[in-house]
């Protein structure tokens, strides 16, 4: 192979590292992100927590970079505050944001289990209520959650429109840190069972009505609860 043959071989390896590593580092920044908001609406990471550079790092193995990139993404939704001179810390729960994502949520999530029940099937349902009745007699929050999702889920993939439950998880992500309070709270997981078994029921019998007037009253079920969980936990709202 000639000098020539080298010099270009070289070039060609240049510029396929230089390519490379931007891709890398927003690969590195999404995946950090996601981390980051499963644990902001998970509520592991608690309001006012605190988000350093150094830590986040040392937990991730990666320069300060990607972790910046990344709480810009969640500063962009809501999920991270970041304060110049103070530091970056994780959002309170904006109270207004409670009601604007029920309502979002009963349009269309009160077309999507019209249009399940209109086809009468409850495929994935009676799954993710076994789910939540398992998650519920071992105590796992956690699990219940996750199973709570999957009803949501399925009756989206019910209604033929699967798409809507990926466009909710993006508008609904306050809420469900205001819900995840909620949990712990004495028979708060066998009313939401109850309430999922309404919704079962009426779209296995074919009642749009019911499924709808089920689903509504599911929905705004959590708003009477902002008020007491403002009471209970003063410095996670705003």
């Amino acid at each position: 192979m000639d000098h020539l043959d080298v010099e270009s071989r070289n070039r060609t390896v240049e510029r396929a590292a230089k390519a490379a590593r931007p891709a890398s580092r927003t690969s590195s920044a999404s995946t950090i992100a996601a981390t980051l908001r499963d644990e902001i609406v998970g509520m592991t990471l608690l309001p006012g927590t605190p988000l350093q550079d150094r830590v986040l790092s040392e937990r991730f193995g990666v320069s300060r970079t990607p972790i910046r990139e990344a709480t810009l993404r969640l500063a962009d939704e809501g999920l991270v505050a970041i304060f110049p001179q103070s530091g970056t810390f994780v959002s309170r729960i904006p109270v207004a944001a409670i009601p604007e994502a029920v309502l979002v949520r009963e349009a269309l999530e009160g077309l999507t289990v019209e249009s399940a029940a209109a086809r009468g099937s409850t495929a994935g349902l009676d799954e993710a209520l076994a789910l939540q009745r398992v998650a519920m007699a071992r105590g796992d929050q956690r699990k219940f959650h996750e199973a709570d999702e999957a009803f949501h889920e399925a009756v989206a993939a019910l209604s033929g429109h699967p798409g809507i439950w990926r466009l909710l998880r993006t508008v609904k992500m306050q809420l469900d840190r205001a819900r995840r309070l909620t949990l712990p709270v004495l028979g708060r997981m066998d009313q939401v069972i109850g309430e999922h078994e309404r919704i079962r029921d009426a779209v296995a019998a074919a009642d749009v009505r019911a499924a709808r007037a089920a689903m509504t009253l599911h929905l705004n079920v959590v708003i009477p609860d902002v008020a007491w969980l403002q009471d209970r936990y003063p410095d996670y709202f705003a």
